[in-house]
């Protein structure tokens, strides 16, 4: 089937959204160095043209902090701000601190906290076309990703219960879990007002802790 195929027939058995993981670093040769096994960032961008021109909303991330240079860095960020305009799909930009624990990287650092905020105040500056710049507080720590809020972010995901195996592996601290009345007070103790969305953006409620 072609991908258009693909895409409709994912459509009519209720996909109504898609997520934006597998971007990692567009640049080559650093992509194939991290991961090899994946499509090259021209088919990433070109899969997520078509499925903006399905009518579907999708996220895009940036997985950084390992071997890649500042210029891939801004390289992806350009190269997700020209098919934002051409497609203007994606709803939201998700930077992802490499968390090296547990692969094949682990001797590296990973980024640190003042890293973690220029990504975020750079990519809020660059992506003027996408609405929204999440803070992951999974990867980021929680009170990066509340300061992130400061430097650009305006969207704190998410409330976890159970963390399970996956978040405790790319957890930036013990604590993996975290109660819709916890984030809330993160938000407002932030200085901003918390709002519940749906998966596309749709504004469901003002919230109060």
């Amino acid at each position: 089937m072609s991908d258009e195929e693909v895409i409709e027939k994912l459509k009519a058995a209720g996909m109504d959204s898609c997520p934006g993981g597998g971007a990692e670093i567009f640049a080559e040769p650093t992509r194939s160095r991290i991961c090899d096994h994946k499509c090259d960032g021209d088919r990433w961008l070109e899969l997520a043209g078509k499925v903006h021109a399905a009518g579907l909303k999708t996220n895009a991330t940036m997985l950084y902090g390992h071997i890649e240079t500042i210029e891939d860095r801004i390289d992806h960020l350009v190269r997700l701000r020209e098919q934002q305009d051409r497609s203007g799909g994606f709803q939201c930009f998700i930077p992802l601190a490499f968390y090296p624990n547990g692969t094949a990287l682990s001797s590296l650092p990973g980024p640190d906290a003042i890293d973690n905020l220029k990504t975020i105040a750079v990519s809020r500056l660059m992506l003027d076309n996408f609405d929204h710049i999440k803070a992951y507080w999974v990867m980021l720590g929680k009170a990066t990703a509340q300061t992130a809020l400061h430097f650009g972010a305006n969207d704190l995901d998410g409330t976890i219960t159970d963390g399970g195996e996956l978040t405790h592996a790319y957890a930036a601290e013990g604590d993996v879990k975290m109660t819709k009345a916890e984030i809330i007070t993160m938000i407002q103790n932030a200085g901003f007002e918390a709002v519940e969305r749906d998966t596309v953006y749709n504004r469901v409620e003002a919230v109060v802790a």
